[in-house]
């Protein structure tokens, strides 16, 4: 089973208090999402493969580690591209690739309309974004797709997150760890995370 990691921190907690706000502009909704972005790309690249390297200081050689090679960000079309600069700010050199969806009105599964992926992504780690992971459908979808391109090796990082669509993930995509921002408590009947903060991308681009 995938580990699912929730960030409890004083510094996510403010800022989600204030990022939830109804009345929080455009302007610092974007630099919040930045912000907390920061915080999860911090923990989420924490534990990135690592190669043993020699290196000489001042004073003396020593033994050093360094990324084996740098992994890649694939945003969720929109929303996910409000989490990709601060990821690149902890991870300047990550190769970014990105994957649309859309869901059929009649059967209400997601197909995908675009997807362009670095060709070496199999040998890789791919960390999937998006701030919001409520039914888990969106996210399931783009991680298989993804897997369907080479990829082996891959981690999912939101902001807030639904017990649901935890669920949905672990029980289609075991090999796949979690990093969420912050744990709401269920998704309501139109199948938006409550309390959350409302349509990430609307708020992100300014189309409410």
């Amino acid at each position: 089973m995938s580990r699912v990691n929730i960030l409890n921190h004083s510094l996510l907690t403010h800022k989600f208090t204030l990022l939830r706000n109804k009345d929080t502009n455009v302007k610092d909704f974007r630099n919040l999402v930045y912000e907390i972005g920061r915080l999860i790309a911090y923990e989420a690249t924490k534990e990135l493969p690592m190669q043993e390297v020699s290196v000489e200081t001042p004073l003396c050689k020593t033994n050093g580690k360094l990324v084996e090679k740098q992994p890649v960000l694939v945003p969720i079309l929109r929303a996910g591209l409000g989490m990709v600069e601060p990821f690149l700010d902890i991870i300047p050199a990550a190769k970014v690739g990105h994957i649309g969806l859309e869901r059929d009105h009649d059967t209400h599964l997601p197909s995908e309309y675009y997807c362009k992926l670095p060709t070496d992504i199999a040998e890789r780690e791919v960390i999937v974004l998006d701030p919001m992971l409520a039914t888990g459908g969106s996210g399931s979808a783009a991680i298989e797709f993804i897997k369907k391109r080479g990829a082996k090796n891959i981690r999912f990082a939101c902001m807030i997150a639904a017990p649901e669509g935890i669920e949905v993930l672990q029980k289609d995509h075991p090999d796949v760890d979690l990093f969420v921002g912050v744990l709401d408590e269920c998704l309501n009947e139109n199948a938006y995370i409550v309390p959350g903060l409302g349509d990430a991308g609307d708020r992100l681009f300014g189309t409410l």
